[in-house]
């Protein structure tokens, strides 16, 4: 396939053939390479064939093969014409991080790290299909889905504060229970307040780099040392089952003859069904952003047990698989368009609205983590986003081995060492998911943040660096 390079990090596929728009790719040389070895450049020119997409089909520097679009894929369309397409946002409907800024240091920490360690393992459940501790009736559950973050907070879960900062207020107004399955609702019920497995975790991190100390004081980050904690967890089993639910009915009704491919199952998104979906995913959307808030008031709870006069504020929560309704200029001309990111972090800079009160002066927090046991990063959303990445950039560091090599290639002995040596503990619902999550599994999360930063898509606040992780 050809791909040329047109400006420093960014690679074009040409517009040939069926695809409607050029191939966009934003990655330095080195990820080029890693990224040239899977399908991630035919799902880009794939995804390049959509009917009504605008202006181009990107990849972001963490891009790998995905299901139908690559994980780090971003596409708009247009809302009248285009379609709306589950495998443009995934199966894990709202995967998303939140980060928590505290009041303690480095050295406070380690002092109680295995009883903190230990205590978050046991009241944070991890590991495919695990339940948690919270236990709602069915209708309670179809409130959540629709009220989202407000509903738990009105029922004594967190504070005022958690709604403000988090991504939508924690709910996506046009949520419909009723568009979700009961089978879907039937596997989440019991899933609210879990991790998962998988790449989901929870990490105690402390700041050990500030970049820009302005924005990183609105963010919370007052100085190196202060402990933060990163929280990457989704829609569990109610957002894969609806995601599959919904790419069935779409291949019924629609069909795949006329995609490149089957994975593209997609409807227009002013179809009954493709508002039908719409509305499915914001209610799932709304379970992940609640998995998350009730995640945090575990962790609020673990920590004050060792530490009484804790304070973890929510410095923000985003969502990097979900589509959303946003407005752009496109050649002169305001358009609102359906944008799918799918592994890839929302990236508005000032003066936007949907941003809280707070953000509107510095932009929004981005938060890409590193892979287990390597540094996460803090960016900022910025105003050049919105001219060349629909305000998106990358959501994380990208696999670069599949899960099956890394299981038969990375020994368990490895892996601990490995952890040793960066000064990690962990906690694990299993050590075969640890491996699949290797470090060496994953692209380098510094080049990725150095090639967003240098393309002006999301620019450098602080890097982080593990203490302990609870992983699935």
């Amino acid at each position: 396939m050809e791909i040329k390079k047109i400006a420093e990090n960014t690679y074009e596929i040409p517009k040939h053939g069926k695809m409607l728009v050029p191939g966009i790719v934003f990655a330095s040389e080195n990820l080029i390479e890693k990224i040239k070895q899977d399908k991630t450049l035919e799902q880009v020119k794939n995804v390049a064939m959509l009917q009504g997409i605008i202006k181009a089909s990107i990849a972001m520097p963490d891009a790998h093969q995905g299901y139908g679009f690559p994980v780090g894929g971003v596409a708009a369309f247009d809302i009248e014409s285009g379609i709306i397409s589950p495998g443009g946002i995934g199966y894990d409907i709202n995967c998303g991080v939140r980060l928590l800024s505290s009041n303690l240091t480095k050295e406070e920490f380690l002092k109680k790290r295995e009883q903190v360690l230990s205590e978050l393992y046991k009241n944070i459940p991890s590991g495919v299909g695990h339940k948690g501790e919270f236990s709602f009736s069915e209708r309670e559950l179809n409130e959540i889905l629709e009220e989202g973050v407000k509903w738990l907070v009105k029922k004594g879960f967190g504070e005022k504060q958690d709604i403000e900062n988090c991504e939508d207020s924690g709910c996506i107004k046009n949520a419909n229970h009723e568009k979700v399955s009961q089978k879907a609702k039937s596997r989440g019920k019991n899933q609210l307040g879990t991790i998962g497995s998988g790449n989901h975790f929870l990490e105690v991190q402390y700041v050990e780099k500030i970049f820009d100390e302005k924005k990183a004081r609105v963010f919370g980050l007052e100085k190196e040392g202060q402990i933060t904690v990163l929280i990457h967890s989704g829609s569990r089993g109610l957002g894969h089952q609806t995601a599959s639910d919904y790419i069935k009915k779409m291949e019924k009704e629609y069909g795949w003859s006329h995609l490149p491919d089957r994975e593209l199952a997609c409807a227009p998104i002013k179809s009954q069904l493709g508002q039908d979906y719409l509305q499915a995913m914001s209610a799932s959307a709304n379970f992940a952003f609640c998995n998350r808030h009730l995640i945090t008031h575990q962790t609020r709870k673990s920590f004050k047990k060792y530490f009484p006069n804790v304070i973890l504020k929510l410095v923000y929560d985003v969502a990097h698989n979900i589509a959303k309704f946003e407005e752009f200029d496109i050649e002169g001309k305001k358009m609102k368009l359906c944008v799918h990111r799918k592994g890839a972090t929302r990236s508005f800079g000032p003066e936007r609205d949907e941003l809280p009160s707070i953000y509107r002066k510095t932009g929004q927090p981005i938060f890409i983590p590193g892979s287990m046991g390597t540094y996460s990063y803090i960016l900022v959303g910025t105003s050049k986003a919105k001219e060349i990445s629909f305000a998106s950039t990358a959501h994380g560091a990208g696999r670069v081995l599949s899960r099956a090599y890394a299981k038969r290639n990375i020994s368990a002995e490895h892996l601990k060492k490995e952890m040793e040596m960066q000064n990690v503990a962990f906690k694990a619902g299993s050590i075969k998911g640890m491996i699949e999550e290797a470090p060496e599994a994953y692209k380098d999360v510094n080049e990725v943040v150095r090639v967003s930063h240098e393309l002006g898509i999301g620019s450098l606040v602080a890097r982080l660096k593990p203490l302990a992780v609870v992983k699935g």
